[in-house]
């Protein structure tokens, strides 16, 4: 469950930070401010930046602290300051955000009642796809969950059967979901892969790569 926290304050980079280099040319986060270059190639603005660094982490329910999730394939999550405080383990279900219940590591759901992942109950569920373009492709479901940063992501049913992640921007073939390099090495735009159409996803991919480390970044409202 991911947060929806986001900063409204107006920020800039410090010009004198010498781990920056300043580029010109469209936010890949967000609009129209002073952009910088993170070391994975995307360039953002301070507000985006921060946006995104908020979006990484979650409230404890036990202290309201804000934690990062460590493992990003495991939704149990040890608090620090829980169990400092408490002098035993205190976990917690990244997903429904209440104390931990049942055996771990779980990346689907604990055992609290409710808890549900409503990314993998839309990719059991989604009804399957029929491309106008691409000829002889059957089963396909509607729905993918982006391979790279595990973004659920539709196809037009028009065009050719690769995609465009719009948050990670990796390309990828929607029947088979390997990498556009490695699929249109054995077909075509419009032909069915050589691999066939890729079962249903029972897991949704969690994104590695990391804008970089968040900057001490200078607000214009000096906070």
């Amino acid at each position: 469950m991911a947060s929806n926290v986001s900063t409204k304050q107006e920020k800039c980079y410090n010009p004198q930070d010498p781990t920056l280099r300043f580029v010109d040319r469209d936010d890949d986060l967000d609009c129209e401010y002073q952009l910088a270059l993170m070391s994975c190639g995307h360039a953002v603005t301070p507000t985006s930046l921060t946006n995104w660094c908020l979006r990484l982490l979650e409230q404890c329910p036990g202290c309201r602290s804000s934690v990062e999730r460590e493992n990003g394939s495991d939704l149990n999550v040890l608090c620090k300051v829980c169990t400092a405080q408490k002098g035993q383990p205190y976990e917690f279900c990244w997903q429904c955000l209440r104390e931990w219940k049942g055996a771990r590591p779980r990346k689907d759901r604990c055992d609290n009642d409710g808890c549900c992942n409503q990314s993998l109950k839309t990719l059991e569920t989604c009804p399957e796809i029929t491309f106008e373009s691409v000829e002889g492709v059957h089963g396909c479901p509607s729905v993918r969950a982006c391979p790279t940063c595990g973004l659920l992501v539709e196809h037009t049913k028009r065009n050719c059967k690769f995609v465009v992640c719009p948050r990670c921007k990796v390309k990828f073939c929607f029947v088979c979901l390997k990498s556009f390099s490695k699929c249109v090495n054995t077909s075509d735009y419009f032909e069915p892969c050589s691999s066939r159409v890729a079962p249903r996803q029972t897991s949704v991919p969690v994104w590695q790569k990391k804008p970089a480390a968040c900057f001490t970044l200078q607000s214009k409202a000096n906070v």
